[in-house]
């Protein structure tokens, strides 16, 4: 699970980042996966550590579950975009429903493992 949380820590900070770029800059809250990311990132690379790998990856699961509940609110405005009608912000419709995706996918890995561990 220590590879799974760097790797999602990971992709939520370049989301975060590209976010960020490809809005010209212009709007930090794009930078919110980015945050997540990093966070989670920093637990992954705890987690290597034996001693501190349980409560790393608790705690990265709990950074997912936050994710996934901050960004879900992109995924209700997401078939509107993909049909081709005007979304408010649509970057940010995007943006949210990979981050809630990709939070979702993590917590269904890292839940069954935690619990077995």
């Amino acid at each position: 699970m220590t590879g799974w949380t760097i790797g999602y820590g990971g992709l939520l900070t370049a989301l975060g980042i590209g976010g960020f770029v490809a809005t010209g800059r212009e709007h930090k809250t794009a930078l919110i996966p980015a945050g997540v990311g990093a966070a989670a990132l920093g637990l992954g690379l705890l987690a290597r550590r034996g001693s501190s790998r349980k409560a790393a990856l608790v705690g990265a699961t709990a950074v997912a579950g936050l994710g996934l509940a901050g960004a879900a609110r992109g995924l209700g405005k997401l078939p509107a975009l993909l049909r081709g009608e005007p979304v408010e912000r649509p970057a940010a419709v995007i943006a949210q429903s990979i981050m809630a995706g990709t939070s979702a996918a993590y917590l269904l890995a890292a839940v069954p493992s935690l619990l077995r561990d």
